[in-house]
């Protein structure tokens, strides 16, 4: 497998609620497990959790010393390889700047959804941009999904993932690990 220049971004702000307002949610430290799991596991650079609530942000930073730094990560190695992925932020465009800043260049941003978007883009059209090594954040949201300002500051739309019927409604780690195996795999 090449190595891609692939980020993540779980978006905890501004996400949707049910009734499709703009929130914030809370972390679940279960998809930073599962998300970090499997971007080591694809091959991803980095994975950024945004939270602008200080609670939010100190327990996932609790989180993530106690698997890199901790008893955690001496008793399951493979699991301080994934969490050492994780890097907490408190803007989506905060995480973006640490980016462009590690890679010198200008970050695609990918936003996802469960709905159809207007202009969305297929994997294999993101793959062949991903073989111009620029680098690129795949850009996930909690609760009902990404706000509708956070998308239009995304560079593409990525098409949703098509089931067998017509219910769609993945938990967003489930939904990462998805993508990103499409992304990077046949």
């Amino acid at each position: 497998m090449s190595t891609l220049n692939l980020y993540v971004a779980l978006i905890h702000f501004p996400v949707m609620n049910r009734k499709e307002m703009p929130i914030g949610s809370a972390l679940t430290t279960i998809d930073m497990h599962d998300i970090a799991r499997a971007s080591k596991t694809f091959g991803v650079k980095g994975f950024y959790v945004i939270t602008p609530f200080m609670d939010q942000a100190d327990l996932a930073n609790q989180v993530i010393e106690h698997w890199t730094k901790g008893v955690g990560g001496e008793l399951n190695p493979s699991r301080k390889q994934a969490l050492e992925l994780i890097r907490v932020a408190a803007t989506f465009e905060e995480a973006v700047q640490k980016i462009q800043e590690k890679e010198n260049q200008p970050v695609v941003a990918v936003a996802t959804s469960a709905k159809n978007l207007d202009g969305a883009i297929t994997i294999a059209t993101l793959k062949q941009k991903l073989a111009s090594n620029a680098p690129h954040v795949i850009v996930f949201g909690t609760a009902w999904g990404l706000a509708e300002e956070l998308i239009d500051k995304c560079d593409l739309k990525l098409g949703p993932i098509a089931g067998h019927g017509e219910y769609n409604h993945l938990s967003v780690r489930s939904a990462a690990s998805i993508y990103l195996d499409r992304i990077t795999n046949g």
